[in-house]
């Protein structure tokens, strides 16, 4: 395995074991669930408010109604207990044989003034949801713009190093993150402490001592809070990573499903599932027990003060010391003043998640891009085919070298063959051609001119490619072949699939060249996704043309036609076919082995089966079974 191989492998095993992206938020993400911290908090917070500072005058305007809506809110329950102490004192007065009766007017002039001012916040609130949510999706909207135009920047090395689950967790679930956060959270935070600020003083204006009553009774749940929180944490991590397990678990034994059975493994696979399951609702029905407590815990703490705010309250409405109708507003508020608290506790783990996606995001977007090209660049308009490799230098990692002192010579129109075992730099002299990756020392020459002197997409405009691993989007078949030239014609992709041999299978399909192939491309054969490559391949129509085992996935028979076709169209072309099945590589103009990063053997067939060298090993042990 090359060390590029290595890379890839290591980035993908997350993936394969079903282990979720940094950013995803599960059942533990608030209440005591598991967050995720960022590595440096100021440094990521300073950069997403940076990021924010085109939207200061909307926030500005978001921040006023949010205050306006709370300030009308906390205003409420004072108005409201003025109702009630009205109609109490003019029930009161009856009971004491008074000729005084309840002022229904002003009882109604007071609802008529509430019921404005709850259709006033709710106004406000209205409005500042609508703003936050524009703010919220015009960022994640630019972010996620400056992160797709990045990784058209970043080289290809990126790709090799960082899973593909792991590049797509932060273009979906650390994006998903901000965009909540920002349009619940940040609102949140200022109608909590607006709240939090605004109820005290309304307590106090009702009685400085109830207040100091209420307010006593908050360390006991902000303790209560952080002693459950620490134990549904523990749980919550451990549900993750059984989570993992157990998703790991499932997806192979989806992937795997005819190894296992082919082994009669059913058992096994039943009974590991059945272990990591019941681990799994041992530790879920805890998590979720300890962050469903918090809340019957929290309304107990309440309760306890509601009481005696209601017998001291009930004691100072006898002394003529307030009125019953504050009394009821205080309860009210003694309510508001820890819900706010509750949600700010709530918020600092949002915070703290939000930031570490966000810093998860910069992080990508301060990846280092491709090296920039000068501009006074050569733009080339066609080329003949010439290729030189000259003393070339390149390693993936810098402190194990690959390829050193590399030269090879192809004059225009040959069939270049390479071979070589597993890690000998074979698809990696492909990736320096196109200039996916820079060299480190030496040049590489195309009819005699240095490719760093060519602009990239200049370059890259001759090399037609079809790879091992086939790649088709999901569209119609039409569609993925038409993109090997813009602009083609319905004609010409006609005539492309008939060269490559994909015309009779997909003029069988139902609805032929306008079939959709789907996400996983599973409605159609992998020889007949390798087929729509190759005609993909012909219609570009390049100069130069590069098969990296193009025929790996087709049957014998149709491989034989597709090489009839190869022959056809790299007649007058440069072509390099890197090949395993030395059969289809017997007329190639040039056999290159390599090993190692290093030629060791060339030749045309005839010859280096003669040589009786490493080349010939090869060839003994594919067709007549010996071993090297």
């Amino acid at each position: 395995m090359s060390d590029k191989d290595k890379i890839q492998s290591k980035g993908q095993q997350n993936v394969s074991l079903g282990i979720r992206g940094p950013g995803f938020r599960g059942p533990g993400a608030h209440l005591g669930g598991p967050v995720e911290k960022p590595k440096n908090f100021k440094k990521s917070l300073l950069r997403l408010l940076k990021e924010l500072k085109p939207f200061n005058f909307a926030l500005i305007i978001v921040l006023l109604f949010t205050i306006s809506a709370t300030i009308v809110t906390i205003f409420a329950p004072k108005i409201m207990g003025k109702a009630i102490t009205v109609i109490f004192e003019g029930i009161f007065a009856k009971f004491r044989n008074q000729s005084s009766k309840i002022d229904f007017n002003k009882v109604y002039n007071i609802l008529i003034t509430l019921g404005i001012m709850y259709i006033v916040a709710i106004l406000f609130n209205y409005v500042q949801q609508y703003i936050m949510a524009s703010v919220s999706q015009n960022l994640v909207k630019n972010l996620r713009t400056k992160m797709m135009s990045k990784l058209n920047r970043l080289p290809l090395k990126y790709f090799d190093t960082n899973s593909h689950g792991d590049i797509l967790s932060r273009f979906t679930n650390d994006i998903d993150t901000i965009s909540s956060t920002l349009q619940q959270g940040l609102v949140q935070v200022f109608s909590s402490v607006i709240s939090i600020i605004g109820v005290i003083i309304m307590m106090l204006t009702i009685s400085p001592f109830l207040t100091l009553i209420t307010i006593l009774t908050l360390p006991l749940s902000i303790f209560a809070t952080s002693f459950i929180a620490k134990q549904s944490q523990k749980q919550f991590r451990s549900q993750q990573s059984l989570l993992g397990k157990i998703n790991g678990h499932i997806e192979e034994s989806f992937s795997g499903h005819i190894v296992i059975k082919s082994y009669n493994r059913e058992k096994d696979s039943i009974d590991k599932f059945v272990e990591v399951n019941e681990k799994l609702y041992n530790v879920g029905w805890k998590a979720q027990f300890f962050s469903g407590i918090i809340m019957p815990i929290m309304n107990f703490i309440s309760n306890i003060g509601y009481v005696v705010i209601a017998v001291v309250g009930g004691i100072f409405v006898t002394k003529r010391l307030i009125t019953i109708g504050d009394i009821q507003a205080f309860i009210q508020y003694s309510n508001q003043f820890t819900q706010p608290i509750i949600a700010i506790s709530n918020i600092v783990n949002l915070i703290q998640s939000t930031i570490a996606a966000s810093e998860r995001i910069f992080e990508m977007l301060d990846e280092n891009e491709l090296e920039k090209e000068e501009e006074n660049l050569i733009e080339i308009k066609n080329i003949k085919g010439e290729v030189k490799f000259d003393s070339v230098y390149f390693s993936y990692l810098p402190e194990k070298k690959l390829i050193e002192n590399f030269s090879l010579n192809v004059d225009e129109g040959k069939m270049i063959a390479i071979v070589g075992p597993t890690g000998a730099g074979k698809t990696t002299l492909v990736n320096l051609l196109m200039r996916f990756y820079e060299i480190n020392k030496g040049q590489i020459l195309v009819d005699n001119i240095n490719t760093k002197n060519i602009k990239r997409e200049n370059l890259r405009i001759f090399f037609g490619m079809v790879l091992q691993d086939t790649w088709l989007f999901n569209g119609t078949i039409k569609e993925n072949i038409a993109y090997g030239r813009e602009g083609a014609t319905d004609d010409e992709i006609i005539t492309a699939s008939k060269e490559a041999y994909a015309h009779h299978f997909i003029s069988l399909l139902p609805d032929g060249y306008n079939t959709i192939i789907n996400e996983e491309s599973s409605n159609i054969s992998l020889g007949e996704k390798q087929l729509i490559t190759i005609a993909r391949a012909f219609l570009k129509n390049p100069d130069i043309l590069i098969l990296d085992e193009a025929t790996s996935n087709v049957d014998t028979l149709t491989e034989i036609h597709v090489q009839k076709a190869m022959k056809k169209l790299m007649v007058g072309r440069t072509s390099f076919v890197i090949a395993h099945r030395l059969s289809t590589i017997k007329n190639a103009d040039k056999i290159i082995v390599m090993n190692e990063g290093k030629i060791i053997e060339t030749g045309n067939h005839e010859q280096l089966l003669n040589n009786k060298g490493f080349y010939y090993q090869l060839y003994q042990s594919q067709f007549l079974g010996i071993a090297i």
